[in-house]
């Protein structure tokens, strides 16, 4: 049975993120509408109502922002300007939530509305002292995904201090790439202890301030919002069938480690045996599906990242950078060296 090719994208973000970023190499004193141009941020553009850049251009444009302002803050910088407006919906509803811990799971459950990223996801994480907010991002660091990760901690900091008020809820930052050369900014904008070279990116919440009531929460709006933001979330996220849901599965399994049919199974929680005969049914295989994942993964990788071919092995789960180079051109029929010359010259 023929069956419609399911291609991988790495992820995009709402253009509200474009929005505060080019407002603020604005606020620097510069001049975008070169940026405007050489990304194609027209006014059309900028103010549909689904509309979304992919997290490669997004990294590209940041790194752009950082060459004409000569800012390597930048993250930083825009993050400090953030407001609820600029997740959309998710951040509406966070700020008509009931209490504090109610608005940041808005943020993390309800991301996908504002944000999608193939290779995993923000997430909420409670304990008996208190919590971590989480941000999902691809390692190893570089200017382009340390602005990333740089521009959404800020601005769930921001976010924080406007929902949270006078009151100090942040105990402590804590950041996977070791400290870069602007690293006195970090203090400045978080005014709270940061510690680079971590395990994860993410923000320590104290248990006191989860309780707090929000002064903006309606009950009424509150239920009506998030019902929309149910029915949306189920729309960009709803699955149709079962070689999607495996897709889905594999990108987070893939660093530095080639994922087998028994871990996408447990996962999805059904024996091996039963996933493999309706993948079949379907017309698929698990090595067709990895295989078509990682193709995907590496042309995004090669053409819009400038991240070393051993780099890009490891984030597939290739045992060497000659087996992946040896796996993208039987793919393309180019080697990644190639494809990434001729892209560029294009």
């Amino acid at each position: 049975m023929a069956v419609n090719r399911f291609a991988v994208r790495l992820g995009d973000l709402s253009v509200g993120f474009i929005h505060n970023l080019l407002d603020t190499v604005n606020s620097l004193g510069h001049d975008t509408r070169e940026l405007r141009e050489r990304f194609a941020l027209t006014p059309q553009r900028l103010s549909e109502a689904d509309g979304r850049l992919s997290i490669p251009r997004y990294m590209r444009l940041g790194h752009a922002c950082i060459e004409l302002t000569g800012r390597a803050d930048i993250g930083l910088l825009a993050g400090a300007r953030h407001n609820a407006t600029h997740l959309g919906l998710a951040g509406i509803l966070a700020r008509s939530a009931p209490t504090l811990r109610e608005a940041l799971r808005c943020i993390t459950e309800f991301e996908s509305l504002y944000a999608q990223n193939y290779r995993g996801q923000s997430s909420f994480h409670e304990d008996a002292s208190g919590a971590w907010l989480r941000f999902y991002s691809i390692s190893p660091y570089n200017d382009y995904n340390r602005f990333v990760v740089d521009s959404v901690l800020a601005g769930w900091a921001t976010q924080l201090s406007q929902l949270a008020g006078s009151q100090p809820c942040l105990e402590q930052v804590q950041i996977e790439f070791a400290a870069p050369s602007y690293h006195a900014a970090y203090s400045a904008h978080f005014k709270a202890p940061v510690e680079f070279s971590s395990e994860r990116n993410q923000l320590r919440l104290s248990k006191s301030c989860l309780d707090m009531a929000l002064p903006e929460h309606c009950p009424s709006t509150w239920s009506k919002l998030k019902q929309l933001a149910e029915r949306e979330r189920e729309q960009r996220t709803h699955t149709r069938t079962l070689r999607e849901k495996v897709i889905q599965q594999i990108g987070p399994l893939l660093l530095g480690h080639e994922p087998d049919i028994e871990d996408i199974a447990a996962r999805l929680g059904l024996p091996s045996w039963t996933l493999r005969r309706k993948l079949t049914d379907e017309g698929s295989g698990f090595r067709q599906l990895l295989n078509e994942t990682r193709h995907d993964l590496a042309t995004t990788y090669v053409r819009d990242t400038d991240l070393s071919f051993g780099e890009i092995a490891y984030l597939l789960g290739f045992a060497s950078a000659g087996a992946f180079q040896r796996a993208f051109k039987r793919w393309s029929g180019s080697t990644p060296g190639d494809y990434r010359r001729q892209q560029r010259r294009g």
